[in-house]
């Protein structure tokens, strides 16, 4: 072969090696570009307003529904008692006896006063009627007959006076039977028998409570009191229904008590020590579960929210300054911060005054690493999935 031919083809062989590596270049580039990533999944719940009773869960204390002391309304000396302390008493049924000879040996004075007093009637009537007639025939001077007529008045006068020292006498008397004033149950007794008591004595002999039904009162804050009259005025809560009357009752040791109560009435004065005023409840307690002084939850129904916008509470997060806020996913599918007004939590969600709309889409799930602005892919958000899967987890969680 010619010289020149052999520079030739190696100038053919030469470029062709140039040719193969830039075409492996080419391969090696296409196959080190990544694939473009695929949008992250997230849950969202789309609000829907709807109805539900608001309710406010406020710690109370019982007392009793009629209370009365019972002190003497004699002087004397205790004969007898004559009930069982801690027993149920009836109205009008005899607790004490107090030494009753005094007044009855009063009484039998004051009859006797009063039987003499009558006696002397007819005559002194008489000797008036007896000296109209003389005065007619100016046989007596009128001086006499007026003195006949005053001994007359004070005959009447004796008589009624007598008539009411026998009627105190007899009151007197039956007071040394000191009743039940209330049915209900009876404490234990101060006094026992031989012990001298004085007429309304500052210490009560027992004290008697009726139990059945019974008060509950509950501190209410005054702030909120007007927050909840300023919705009703706006018409955020509803009323029409008359359901708020009705009060649920939870136990100390946390079991619901069976029986709803109702709300009586709310105190016009508020405490100054406090800043709340007082709410009382009146429950049905025949079987004497609540006692005075027992400290309870109860759960007051304020009213129905016609539009009320739920949201789960993992849903919403907090700023650097503590406001609520929340993710969604708006019509192009991008993320947005929404900051928003919670009222109350309601069971496992929050209540929302303010920050969304109807048909908003808030995320719930995947909100981790997300920010303002990405594009993600929405699904419903399912809670039987996630109580499955919470429900999966080993005991103790992970930290």
């Amino acid at each position: 072969m010619r010289p020149k031919d052999r520079m030739t083809l190696r100038k053919w062989l030469a470029l062709g090696a140039v040719v193969v590596l830039a075409m492996a270049g080419c391969r090696s580039s296409k196959q080190e570009t990544p694939p473009p990533a695929a949008a992250p999944q997230v849950s969202v719940v789309t609000i829907a307003p709807r109805p539900i009773m608001l309710t406010t869960e406020l710690p109370g204390r019982t007392s009793a529904y009629r209370t009365a002391e019972i002190r003497p309304q004699v002087n004397g000396l205790i004969q007898k008692r004559l009930f069982t302390e801690g027993a149920d008493v009836k109205a009008g049924q005899v607790l004490y006896q107090v030494d009753p000879a005094p007044f009855q040996a009063a009484l039998k004075n004051a009859e006797a006063a009063l039987t003499r007093s009558k006696a002397n009637l007819p005559a002194v009537q008489f000797r008036v009627a007896r000296y109209e007639e003389l005065l007619a025939d100016k046989a007596v001077s009128q001086q006499d007959y007026d003195d006949a007529a005053a001994a007359l008045h004070q005959a009447e006068a004796d008589i009624q006076y007598g008539q009411a020292t026998v009627e105190t006498a007899r009151i007197n008397l039956a007071y040394t039977r000191i009743t039940a004033p209330i049915s209900g149950r009876i404490g234990r007794s101060s006094v026992t028998e031989g012990a001298i008591v004085t007429a309304y004595q500052p210490q009560a002999l027992a004290t008697i409570q009726q139990l059945d039904p019974i008060y509950v009162d509950v501190p209410q804050s005054a702030t909120d009191l007007l927050r909840l009259k300023q919705r009703l005025a706006n018409g955020q809560i509803d009323r029409s229904d008359g359901g708020h009357e009705t009060v649920v009752l939870t136990l100390p040791d946390g079991t619901a008590y069976p029986r709803e109560g109702t709300l009586q009435f709310q105190e016009i004065t508020v405490d100054p020590t406090t800043g709340s005023v007082t709410l009382r409840a009146v429950f049905p307690n025949p079987d004497d579960a609540l006692l005075p002084g027992m400290f309870v939850q109860t759960i007051i129904k304020e009213g129905i929210n016609k539009a009320a916008i739920l949201v789960p509470q993992q849903g919403v997060s907090r700023d650097r300054r503590g406001n609520p806020t929340a993710l969604i996913v708006d019509d192009e599918s991008k993320t947005a911060l929404r900051m928003l007004t919670v009222d109350r939590a309601v069971g496992d969600q929050w209540l929302v005054s303010a920050g969304l709309a109807p048909g908003d889409r808030v995320i719930v799930e995947g909100l981790k690493m997300l920010r303002p602005g990405t594009t993600v892919e929405a699904v419903p958000f399912s809670a039987n999935s996630v109580k499955k899967a919470h429900t999966n987890q080993p005991a103790g969680g992970s930290n």
